[in-house]
């Protein structure tokens, strides 16, 4: 297990060895490989008796952001143009700070600050991305490190299947958890109850936090495979490496279990499809959902005789009468309730992972409900406008670019598609592989948007 730890510190320094050296995108290798086990290479640490330098390990992501962003101002060379999108997140942050600043809500200053950190930091991802010269960076070449990422994900998951236990299970996950953010172990596994499905059947995480962030993995991996071998004439040229981590990506949204990733998946697909024009496709998906909703109609009709397997499953979800559901039922009209009740918000820390650790959430299971309870109707339609804006921002220009600049847009569009219904069912903005990599990359994309008009040379006396 001691092997995950390794590879988290050593992609750290290699990265923050790069930013001090001027190379911004070293930041990536980190965000990448270190990033993605950061959860269970806490654990492991936590297990090796090593808990009080965790807080230290903990802050490796901060000081490389907060490293590169500064980097990035002091060797500014232009003052850039500000798109629609960053003017709103802007709103958007200043609008969280306030809340932090001021007594709104019932938790302390100490603890609004942390909730605004785990609500806002994405933020400051976004902008330092933002400030960078894209072309200065090989997209490819760290698209091709997700894909080595995913199909050492899937290997993983391999040996999971094969022992028949979690991986969690051996890297001391659940005594770090309680320790650490007093979430008391819970389910079949001794994990908690994400890492099992209905039945108690058992759910995998791989390397990840837990199955949801390891299905939402999967949405960006598959993302980058369809840009990274997709070229400007909208060919597909895969080599077998492509081939191995899309299969990585088959066994990962099987093996998650996570309904709502599974749907983003093959929304990927369609997407990807009707942006390449690639009718056979389109038309084979819509062939098959109509078979898959005669079969579910069929499978309606037989229920009484079958409630068992896969049938069951589908049946709960549809009706929504599985404990998960339910759960997601319960946790969405809380927040409703709260927010018709306070449309201003609850304060920060009152909603979300951060307000569970307190004792004290309201609602969840959304991020967007997660938003809105917090801080209110404005906030949630800031941060619902800005999602918007880079979906709008991505079809405008996905056949205005060329080569890396293209791949990079086509990924970002189709992971922030793909994210709409897992943002509906997950706080999906907790995860910091997730969050940081959607933002870096979404920030990417608006620089390279940006980079294309001249931009405006300082002043001397700057």
């Amino acid at each position: 297990m001691f092997i995950f730890l390794l590879i988290y510190i050593i992609s750290f320094i290699v990265s923050i060895r790069e930013v001090l050296k001027g190379n911004a995108q070293g930041v990536l290798v980190f965000m990448i490989f270190g990033l993605s086990m950061y959860y269970t290479a806490m654990s492991v640490a936590f297990t090796l008796g090593l808990k009080g330098v965790i807080p230290f390990m903990q802050s490796f992501k901060e000081i490389l952001i907060f490293s590169l962003l500064i980097l990035n101002i002091v060797t500014l060379k232009f003052r850039p143009r500000l798109h629609l999108v960053d003017y709103a997140i802007i709103a958007y942050f200043i609008y969280l700070v306030a809340y932090a600043i001021l007594p709104i809500g019932e938790q302390s200053f100490s603890e609004r600050l942390v909730a605004l950190k785990s609500n806002s930091f994405y933020i400051v991802v976004y902008f330092t991305a933002r400030l960078m010269d894209v072309h200065k960076i090989y997209v490819s070449k760290y698209f091709n490190f997700i894909i080595l990422l995913t199909i050492g994900v899937g290997v993983v998951l391999i040996g999971e299947l094969i022992v028949g236990r979690q991986l969690q299970n051996f890297t001391g996950f659940a005594d770090y958890s309680y320790y650490f953010f007093n979430f008391e172990p819970g389910g079949n596994f001794g994990l908690n109850w994400t890492f099992e499905s209905d039945g108690g059947t058992p759910r995998f995480a791989s390397i990840f936090t837990s199955p949801l962030e390891h299905a939402a993995a999967t949405l960006l991996a598959l993302s980058v495979i369809l840009s990274l071998y997709t070229t400007d004439d909208n060919k597909v040229t895969i080599n077998s490496m492509g081939l191995a981590a899309l299969g990585a990506t088959v066994l990962s949204i099987i093996f998650a279990i996570s309904r709502a990733p599974l749907i983003s998946y093959f929304l990927i697909i369609y997407v990807y499809a009707l942006i390449t024009k690639r009718k056979f496709v389109t038309n084979t998906i819509h062939a098959i959902a109509g078979l898959v909703a005669v079969y579910f109609i069929y499978l309606f009709a037989q229920f009484e005789q079958n409630h068992n397997g896969l049938l069951e499953v589908a049946m709960n979800t549809i009706d929504f009468s599985d404990p998960s559901s339910v759960g997601h039922l319960v946790q969405w009209a809380e927040g409703i309730i709260a927010m018709i009740e306070h449309p201003l918000g609850l304060g920060l820390g009152s909603s979300g992972r951060i307000g569970g650790s307190l004792g004290e959430n309201v609602g969840g299971e959304n991020q967007f409900i997660i938003i809105g309870v917090q801080t209110g109707i404005i906030a949630l339609f800031l941060y619902l406008s800005i999602y918007v804006m880079f979906i709008k921002t991505g079809l405008k220009w996905i056949n205005k670019l060329k080569g890396k600049e293209r791949k990079l847009c086509m990924a970002v569009l189709l992971l922030k598609i793909s994210f709409l219904i897992p943002l509906m069912t997950s706080e999906v903005e907790s995860s910091s592989y997730i969050s940081y990599m959607n933002w870096f990359l979404s920030g990417l994309m608006i620089s390279v948007i940006m980079q294309s008009k001249p931009l405006q040379t300082l002043p001397a006396n700057d």
